[in-house]
């Protein structure tokens, strides 16, 4: 009985941790955004401004990432 319940309490642990790693969502949201566009889906002036103003933040923050690990590395 101990050992059923340890097996599955490891493999609670191991989907809790992989829960925190799963990408679909925001790799699905990164193809809409920057990809081909769905002719399909609504498109009004603000949802155009929002979009943009959404890659051009999503651009900076990379940089700004990119920044950050340049110096790190270069002072160490």
């Amino acid at each position: 009985m101990s050992k059923e319940f340890n097996s599955n309490q490891e493999n609670k642990t191991s989907d809790h941790w992989s829960a925190y790693f799963r990408l679909g969502a925001v790799l699905g949201y990164f193809k809409r955004l920057f990809g081909k566009k769905d002719p399909n889906a609504p498109s009004n002036f603000n949802l155009k401004m929002m979009h943009g103003i959404n890659k051009i933040s999503i651009v900076m923050f990379l940089i700004a990432v990119i920044v950050m690990v340049t110096r790190a590395i270069l002072r160490s």
